[in-house]
Parts: C-alpha cells; sequence; structure tokens
C-alpha cells in the first residue's frame, strides 16, 4: 500500500492506497447530462499505463483525499459541476502547492486526479491479501448489468465495450458465433452496431464461450473463451491451451454466468400456508445495448498498439 504526499511540503494527501489496473474508460465522457458515479472503489488507486501518455495521471476516490482544499473559482462551459478543463483546482493545506483535479461534472467519472509532478507515493505497509478466483468471482459477487430500474448500468456499458473491442480484435476479421445464452444476449446486440466487415473471401466463423473458474467447459473447446479478469490484478482467467482469452469484469461474467440460477437474497424458507404472492418480474433491460464507441474505439487502438488522444482525463 502506498500514501501519496505532497512534493512540496512533505505532507500526507491521502490515506493508505492499493494499486488496482487502470480503468481504460477513466478519462472517457459517458453520454449527455448523465449523473456519474465515482470511477475508483475507495481505498484504491491507479496509473494510466499508457506508453504514450508524457503524464501518467494517478486517479483515485475523491473521499481518499485528505489534507487538501478544493480552489474556489468559476469553471466557465462547464454544466453541473467541475470539469477540470482549466488544469489543477486542489491545492495541499499545508503549503498551497496545486496538487490534483477533482471532476465531478455530469456525464465525467467522479474523480481526484493526482498531479504526478505535485505528488509522491510513500510506501505505508503490504497490501491485502490477493482473492483467488473462486471468492472473486462467487454468485454473490455479481453485479447486474440493469441497475434495478430498467436501465442498464453506466459500469456494464463501458465494461461490455472493452470486452467487445477484445472479441472483434481477436477475431481478426472474422465473424463471431456467440453461444446461446446469456452470453448471446449480452453481447449480439452490440455486434449489431458495428459496421459490416470489409469485402473479402468469406472465413470461418469463431465460436466464443463463457469460460472460467467453477464453469464446465463444452465437449468441443470454443476458439474464444470470455473468461473473468481479476479485479485487483488485473489478469485473466487461463482457459486451456489453443483457446483465446477475451476479459470480462469479474463481478459481470458472474453475472452472465449465473444468471440463470442466481438469487436475490439467501432462502430462508417458504411462505406460510394459505399465503400466496405474485412476485414482479426480475427487470429487464429498456433498450437492447448501448455500444459506447469512445470505449470501443479506445480499447482497440490500445490493443493494436494506436495512440489515441481523445481519452484524456480532462
Amino acid at each position: 500500500m502506498e500514501v501519496f504526499e505532497c512534493e512540496g511540503c512533505g505532507a500526507p494527501l491521502t490515506g493508505p492506497l492499493t494499486r488496482v489496473p487502470y480503468p481504460l474508460y477513466g478519462g472517457l465522457g459517458y453520454g449527455n447530462g448523465v449523473d456519474m458515479p465515482v470511477l475508483m472503489e475507495s481505498g484504491t488507486y491507479a496509473v494510466d499505463g499508457d506508453p504514450a501518455r508524457e503524464r501518467r495521471p494517478i486517479v483515485i476516490a475523491p473521499g481518499d483525499a485528505h489534507g487538501t482544499a478544493l480552489v474556489q473559482r468559476r469553471e466557465l462551459g462547464a454544466c453541473c459541476g467541475i470539469d477540470g478543463r482549466y488544469g489543477p483546482n486542489v491545492t495541499c493545506a499545508g503549503c498551497g502547492r496545486k496538487v490534483a483535479t477533482r471532476i465531478d461534472d455530469c456525464s465525467l467519472w467522479q474523480a481526484t486526479w493526482l498531479e504526478p509532478s505535485a505528488v509522491r507515493p510513500v510506501p505505508a505497509g503490504p497490501d491485502a491479501p490477493i482473492a483467488d478466483w473462486h471468492t472473486v468471482t462467487d454468485r454473490w459477487c455479481a453485479t447486474d448489468p440493469s441497475d434495478g430500474d430498467g436501465n442498464r448500468s453506466i459500469r456494464w456499458d463501458v465494461e461490455a465495450a472493452v470486452t467487445l473491442a477484445h472479441l472483434v480484435h481477436a477475431a481478426d476479421g472474422a465473424p463471431l458465433d456467440l453461444a446461446a445464452g446469456p452470453l448471446a444476449q449480452a453481447f449480439r446486440p452490440l455486434l449489431a452496431q458495428l459496421p459490416p466487415p470489409a469485402a473479402g473471401p468469406a472465413r470461418p466463423a469463431l465460436r466464443a464461450a463463457l469460460a472460467g473458474p467453477g464453469r464446465p467447459l463444452p465437449h468441443r473447446l470454443p476458439d474464444l473463451a470470455v473468461v473473468p479478469r481479476h479485479p485487483r490484478t488485473g489478469e485473466c482467467w487461463p482457459p486451456p491451451p489453443g483457446v483465446a482469452a477475451v476479459p470480462l469484469a469479474a463481478e459481470f461474467w458472474a453475472a452472465l454466468t449465473f444468471r440463470d440460477e442466481r438469487e436475490l437474497a439467501p432462502a430462508t424458507g417458504g411462505l406460510p400456508p394459505g399465503v400466496e404472492r405474485d412476485d414482479p418480474l426480475p427487470p429487464h433491460p429498456r433498450y437492447p445495448g448501448y455500444l459506447d464507441r469512445r470505449v470501443l474505439r479506445a480499447a482497440l487502438n490500445r490493443l493494436n498498439g494506436v495512440a489515441d488522444t481523445a481519452d484524456e482525463p480532462w
């Protein structure tokens, strides 16, 4: 774990934080006028590891910033909050040095971006043990792609776009045959929004299926396996030899895997005799699927080693 200190006076600016993989969509906007959630989980931080960037921003949850003060100024051009377009707006309470940029405008992830040249990490003890695959993909850790109000969750939309980019990149122009069931239901509507492939000789379709801890593989192995991505390490669950891994955030992988058997709460008994009740149907999205093209493009560019200047954090 690390604590970030002010480079000028050495005052601590955060509590102890654990480094996690950088969310590719962290610097990208979403929709128009959307109330956005906090990007980072409390107690974590991430560093954009794109080698094309000269400044590798460090992002934390706003609540993890300590000993800081927000600069009171007009944010001309912002809509519902602060968009950080005028540079750092958070100072060290000890010496007044500008150390970070707080963002909370609509359609932008709520986050605090530490200035790499104004802060330094200091060791603060060992990280917590890394959870095993069965723990991070347990059915009770699943996050439903729907937000419970008939809408797709924002986090699902961006994570699905990242996974779709990996599917398209792995297929390399070949058609995709998604295994029937939750995988097809989730990604076929997104695939349908992509432009048709370039004309050329017909190629056999590549079969894609869910695979991961506790899920038996089909007798005929797929060409591509959609597997969980560990939230702490960013590593993919390793599929069998000869099967290409396509990562999906572990909590959403669990939601697809256990869709037909996951209960909302542990069963503790039945209804008393003679009592009848009509439970509401489970929530279903009002639309088939939203393809976040900015995230898709950013993910494809990184997979292909192409610089993308459209995903600046502010």
